[in-house]
């Protein structure tokens, strides 16, 4: 393995650690925060309540998360925690082109096409 790979190899591992560590950061300080709102209120059981319409978009979910919402630091911690593969196979393509890897930019490329599709079509 080249120095160039090993650099490659350590830069995605540091990116995986940073974007799992803010994911945690954020959903710890999301429940924090909502304990702390909501700590002595009984919840109800007897009946489900489905997730309101804006925990369904990216959008709302930033702009609630920028006001302290604790429920929408919650989903955005899950939403880091989801982003993070997904820029680690963004950074190995662009990676893998610098290094002029063509069969790992290529296989990087496919999943990376692959997880961009399965979130468009949501299945």
């Amino acid at each position: 393995m080249s120095e160039k790979d090993q650099r490659l190899e350590v830069a995605m591992g540091h990116m995986l650690r940073i974007g799992v560590t803010v994911a945690a950061l954020v959903v710890l300080a999301g429940g924090i925060l909502y304990l702390a709102q909501a700590g002595g209120v009984m919840p109800d059981y007897r009946h489900f309540h489905g997730a309101p319409v804006m925990y369904k978009h990216v959008g709302a979910i930033i702009a609630s998360a920028l006001h302290l919402d604790s429920k929408s630091l919650i989903e955005l911690g899950i939403l880091l925690l989801i982003a993070t593969p997904v820029c680690r196979v963004l950074f190995g393509v662009i990676g893998f082109s610098f290094l002029k890897d063509r069969l790992y930019a290529a296989i990087s490329t496919v999943v990376l096409v692959v997880l961009l599709l399965s979130f468009v079509t949501r299945r």
